[in-house]
């Protein structure tokens, strides 16, 4: 049975329709919030700029569909998933689908970004409901064609049929339907008739990503463009006091060199900051030439004198730093409950332990770049950003530009993972255009990203227990973070509700080393450190590590408190499939297992990690997902980036290390900098709850439990716990490894 849309959407405002000039229909829609009343869709389609509309569908008369996916695709998938949840509701076949990434649109789009993985969640609702209105539409419209009641007529992969055996496909009514008015009794698909959301679907753009066709920021060209390469500050904490060029200059395809910096500080000291705007104040040194080689050997070229501007830190006196803020320094209150300090006075006994990690870079396989054409009427922009919405608003006002000026034009992107939320290459970008009076392209080296990116700030937890009568009575956590107070959501999660005493604190150590987030931002690190902490109360409870947390999620079923994030039920239930699925404590000899569970973006995950010894070291062999993340859209999608985020948690806790002496990074390249490597990737595997809930993020929610179970099976194979990322440093501390 069929079943009526439970939201209550303006359909006058939602959605339109319009006859294209070359044939066809056009329906825009708006995806969070309704469309202007006044807007008038346009008649074709190569004129398209988005501003009128969020997002469209175009059905041609030969009944092909074109569906614009509005939201950034950074290798989450969304430019895949979205369209399938229109396309199942639209009841068109998938082949008969043609998706292409729509541009920004800075007036009436609400979340055009890339982050927080929300996109399909937000989506949901509106995007079911925006297929299905079209297809109504087209129904009415075959119904007025027959003369005949809509509510005898039904449609189905793309065929109109009535009760007398007539058809239609889609692509014969299409001008009919864009004379009508937007239906406003639409009905939703039940979730067990979907012929298309469910299945496995490939990634609409694989063809041209194995094929090496332009696609990404890199590929990006455009008539007259120059290249761009900056020199920044080698260390966080220096700015530039004099440069000489002379050498640059000579090198074959080096136009010019410039410095930039002032239309970033004439825009920091207006005050109009947030959180996307990682802006340096410092000038910097630019070389202009006709390639990307000339401008990167030029960069190479370049002398410069840098000063001291600020304290230039260490690794070491940032880890005292975080230490006193252990100690109570400077700490904020973020949740507390109950009476701890009875709690601890009366418990049988506490537990305390310290977990640390350091800074991390964000590695993304497509380093920075984007392109900038800067001209007296209007600013064009292009290339990969995770937030061009906020890139654009940020450029028109540090060049004085009226937003609607800007322009956005989103390529796929070679990675993210929270470094490209900051648009600061954009702006440099923007800038040097500005400056040249040409178009030109900014590209950067691997060594660039690496030494004067966005970090994920280096953190420090400080968790403390109570024990009495065999039940964990009381919980302190204080997190000490440098340069980001990174708290988020932390104080709501997993254990909050399941403990009565219980309380939140943090600190921040101010830093000019520039963090910001990095994949599953707060919960990266902080899964692992609760997760093994938890494990530790389960060996001195003598309990099994997984009853322990059934357990104590027992205390949060049905909870009325409504700042907690998480669902006690959901998370059992996910414990549950994975031990089963893991075949917990069942392993053959040799084999040894660790259990982690975690709630993220609103999904919650489970993993186990079977993991082997090879002449004493852990060997990751294999890792058990389970994961309720709703509805799941597209079971290929979502497997890649459970899959790949298990990968990038079991990396960077096991190897990845990242420290700074007088203010430098001591890693540049991956020659130093240690990531997993082919030979040492498990085998994963994906199992979801099954339910009928609305889906949920999947692109981060899979990275944080990863180091906790990884952790927990090495103290199973070898009684060792481990306190510090990364985990190989703490081994080869030991004697454990050569």
């Amino acid at each position: 049975m069929e079943s009526k849309s439970k939201n209550n959407f303006s359909r006058r405002n939602f959605l339109k329709a319009s006859v294209l000039a070359s044939g066809g229909l056009l329906v825009g829609f708006n995806l969070l919030t309704a469309c202007k009343p006044e807007a008038v869709m346009p008649v074709d389609i190569d004129s398209l700029n988005f501003n009128d509309f969020n997002a469209f569908i175009k059905i041609s008369d030969d009944g092909y569909v074109t569906i614009f996916s509005p939201n950034p695709e950074i290798g989450q998938g969304v430019k895949t998933a979205m369209p399938m949840i229109i396309a199942e509701e639209l009841d068109v076949e998938w082949s008969k689908v043609r998706v292409v990434q729509a541009n920004l649109d800075t007036k009436n789009f609400k979340r055009q970004v890339a982050g927080g993985s929300q996109s399909i969640r937000f989506g949901w609702d509106a995007l079911r409901q925006t297929g299905a209105t079209t297809k109504q539409l087209l129904v009415n419209a075959a119904a007025v064609k027959w003369n005949v009641d809509a509510s005898t007529c039904k449609a189905s992969k793309g065929i109109i049929t009535n009760a007398n055996g007539d058809k239609l496909g889609y692509g014969d009514v299409v001008k009919e339907a864009a004379l009508l008015s937007i239906p406003e009794d639409v009905k939703l698909k039940e979730i067990k008739d979907f012929t298309i959301i469910g299945q496995e679907i490939v990634n609409v753009d694989i063809d041209k990503i194995i094929t090496g066709k332009p696609l990404f920021g890199l590929d990006y060209k455009a008539e007259g463009m120059l290249y761009a390469s900056v020199l920044r500050p080698p260390a966080f904490g220096q700015i530039l006091e004099s440069f000489d060029a002379s050498e640059a200059k000579k090198i074959n395809g080096v136009i010019d060199v410039i410095t930039i910096g002032d239309k970033a500080r004439k825009f920091l000291n207006s005050g109009k900051k947030n959180w996307t705007f990682k802006m340096s104040e410092t000038d910097k040194v630019v070389v202009i030439a006709t390639n990307t080689w000339a401008a990167i050997k030029g960069k190479k070229a370049l002398t410069a004198i840098w000063k001291e501007d600020s304290k230039l830190e260490s690794t070491e006196n940032q880890n005292k730093a975080l230490t006193k803020i252990l100690e109570g320094k400077g700490l904020t209150t973020r949740r507390e409950d109950g009476d701890l300090k009875k709690a601890f006075a009366t418990a049988d006994k506490v537990i305390e332990k310290t977990y640390h990690s350091p800074f991390l870079p964000h590695n993304c396989m497509e380093p920075m770049n984007f392109y900038a054409n800067v001209t007296a009427e209007n600013i064009q922009l292009a290339g990969p950003v995770q937030t061009p919405e906020f890139a654009a608003q940020v450029v028109a006002e540090m060049l004085d530009f009226d937003v609607d000026k800007v322009s956005v034009e989103m390529t796929r992107m070679g990675g993210g993972f929270g470094r490209r939320l900051y648009g600061d290459f954009v702006y440099e970008a923007a800038e040097i255009s500005s400056v040249i009076k040409k178009p030109i392209k900014l590209i950067s080296t691997r060594e660039d990203d690496m030494t004067t990116g966005v970090y994920k700030p280096s953190v420090k937890y400080r968790i403390k227990a109570a024990l009495k009568d065999g039940k964990v009575i009381g919980y302190h956590l204080i997190e000490a973070a440098v340069g980001s107070n990174m708290y988020g959501l932390i104080p709501n999660f997993f254990p909050a509700g399941c403990i009565p005493n219980y309380k939140v604190e943090t600190g921040n150590s101010k830093s000019n080393v520039t963090t910001g987030a990095w994949r599953a931002p707060y919960t990266n690190f902080l899964a692992f450190a609760e997760q093994s902490f938890f494990d530790e109360l389960a060996s001195e409870l003598n309990i099994d590590p997984i009853q322990l947390r059934l357990d104590l999620l027992q205390n949060v079923k049905g909870t009325t408190d409504k700042k907690i994030e998480y669902s006690g039920q959901r998370m059992q239930d996910t414990i549950k499939l994975v031990r089963e699925k893991g075949n917990w404590g069942k392993t053959k000899e040799g084999v040894y297992q660790g259990f982690s569970a975690y709630y993220s973006h609103n999904t919650h995950v489970a993993e186990i990690a079977d993991i082997v010894l090879k002449d004493g070291f852990p060997i990751v062999k294999k890792v058990t997902v389970a994961v309720d993340c709703g509805v799941v859209v597209n079971p290929t999608g979502a497997r890649n980036q459970l899959e790949g985020g298990v990968l990038d948690g079991i990396g960077h806790a096991m190897y990845a290390d990242f420290s700074l002496k007088d203010g430098k990074p001591t890693h540049k390249n991956f020659d130093t900098y240690r990531l997993i490597r082919m030979q040492e990737t498990p085998k994963v595997a994906v199992h979801f709850v099954e339910n009928d809930l609305s889906p949920t993020g999947l692109g981060e929610p899979g990275l944080p439990p990863a180091g906790g179970a990884v952790a927990n099976a090495i103290n199973a194979a070898l009684g060792k716990r481990i306190y510090k990322q990364p985990f190989i440093n703490e081994l080869k501390q030991d004697s454990i490894l050569s």
